[in-house]
This record gives C-alpha cells, structure tokens and sequence, in this order.
C-alpha cells in the first residue's frame, strides 16, 4: 500500500469561527489572520493505492460554484485535485472509490463537476462514492446551523448517479486495512478513517483535528454541532493514537501534513511535525 498527498489549494476561514472560545491573541500566533480576519487553510486530501484499488479521501473545495460563493472563501494557491493526481500519474478515471469524510463542501465540492452541457455529474466516473447513512440522513435533511455547508448540487447528484453507496461505522468495507471509524462532535457520523501501512498507523483527521494546532483540548471550531462531544472525542483519540504510535494526518494545516504524539504532564501534545511521504 501506497500513500499519497493530494493538495487541492487552499481557502479562507474566520479565525474566530476556526479556534472556538480561544482567544484571539493565542490563536493569532497558531495562524495569522488578514485584515478581514480571515486565516488561511489547506485543503490536503489523501490517495491510497493498493493493487486494483485507487480510493481517495476527500475531494476539496471544486471550482463549480458561482463566484460570489468563493469570494466568501478565496479559494488561491496553485494546486488543484486533478494537477495533483497527475503529477503522480494518475487522473480522475483511475480512482476506484472515493470515501467522503463528511458531506462539508470544502470536503466534497470536487466530488460533482459539470460537463460541458452544464449538467452536474460524479468527477469521478469509474468510482463507488462512499458515505454512510447517518451521514446521509443529517446532510440531506439539514438543521439551520450546518445547512449552508451542504450544499445541494455537491450531494445529490452522487445518488442520482447510481455510484453511492453506505460503509458501516467500525467497519472495514472498502479495504481490510482502512478502519472506518466516527465521530459526531464536528457533524454527525463524520469518518475518521485509520488507516495501517505495515507497522504504521495514519488517521485521516478530517475535521475533528483539522490542524495541528487543534491538537489541545479546548480547541473547537465555533463550526461544531457539539463541542462539548467534539472535546470528549478528541481527548479518546489522543489518548489511543499516543498510546499505540499512531500518526495524525491534517487535513486543513495550511503547513503540517503529520505529526507524531507525545505524552507530557499537561497532556497529549504534537511531538514531531512531518510530511507524509518522510513516514515511508
């Protein structure tokens, strides 16, 4: 098994709204805001390639919405899904699976692309696009606070296109080496997928550490559905991934791809920061 960093470009995000209830003076250090407030994030996705399977997790932000929709955003930077994937040698029609964290649009906008007919269709035409049920349910029957995250035309047209399909919760579905676990702080039933290469353990963070500096405890987007799940979910994480060697991988850090976990007398904490392809 192989892994592989698929850059998509970066975006913008409120500060406050990223760091929660932490000051603006500590977080300001963590990820500089401009003067709109807005601090800059990555959109890091993953490729995992093994044998006939190409599956990849996480599709970034896409280029289909209008262009008031990403001036909220300013989506900048020199990576998109496709030029990341061919710098590797592969492009879209290799992937065999696509496994979606959460139904976020900057987590499956690249998921549906519109073809020269303007007609919404799956990027992906040769993949099984994976969700879950509780995921599904939650982000096609949304509540006022998420709602604007899910959008319509980044999710509906993966069921209408017959390529949908559902992974249970601790579950090993799509590969016997990807263990699909969740967590419902963030978004309900949001994957946490933890993925074995060899002795190596990686965790696809998604959004319940979206960067390294979410690492402590009280660090909890404003985003959250509940944060005070979101922390007890963070704390059960830490304490397996340190105690067991595990690795996160970050998914926002606009600058850490990994790191290690060490345990101090304040707690678990980042050890040593890396890029992925140094942990092989």
């Amino acid at each position: 098994m192989k892994l592989h960093t698929i850059n998509t470009g970066y975006f913008k995000l409120d500060g406050g709204a990223m760091f929660g209830v932490v000051p603006k003076t500590m977080w300001q250090k963590l990820n500089a805001p401009d003067d709109k407030n807005l601090c800059t994030w990555a959109m890091r996705c993953l490729l995992i390639e093994d044998g006939k399977q190409l599956i990849l997790i996480d599709t970034g932000l896409g280029n289909k919405q209008d262009e008031k929709f990403f001036s909220h955003y300013e989506p900048h930077g020199e990576d998109t899904l496709n030029k990341s994937l061919n710098a590797i040698g592969f492009s879209p029609d290799d992937i065999t699976d696509v496994l979606l964290s959460h139904l976020h649009f900057d987590h499956c906008g690249g998921a549906i692309e519109r073809n020269k007919d303007g007609q919404l269709v799956p990027a992906f035409k040769q993949a099984t696009y994976w969700s879950n049920k509780d995921h599904w349910k939650w982000a096609t029957e949304p509540n006022a606070r998420e709602k604007a995250s899910f959008l319509k035309d980044n999710i509906l047209p993966i069921e209408q296109s017959g390529q949908l399909k559902f992974a249970e919760a601790n579950s090993t579905t799509i590969h016997p080496d990807i263990l699909l676990k969740t967590a419902s702080g963030h978004t309900d039933a949001m994957f946490i997928p933890h993925i074995k290469v060899g002795e190596k353990t990686i965790i696809y963070c998604a959004d319940l550490f979206p960067s390294m500096a979410h690492i402590p405890l009280p660090y909890v987007m404003a985003y959250d559905t509940r944060p005070l799940l979101t922390l007890e979910e963070k704390k059960a994480l830490l304490e397996e991934a340190v105690a067991n060697d595990y690795f996160l991988f970050f998914e926002h850090d606009k600058a850490v791809e990994c790191c290690s976990l060490q345990q101090t007398e304040r707690g678990v904490c980042e050890k040593d920061a890396m890029k992925l392809a140094e942990l092989f």
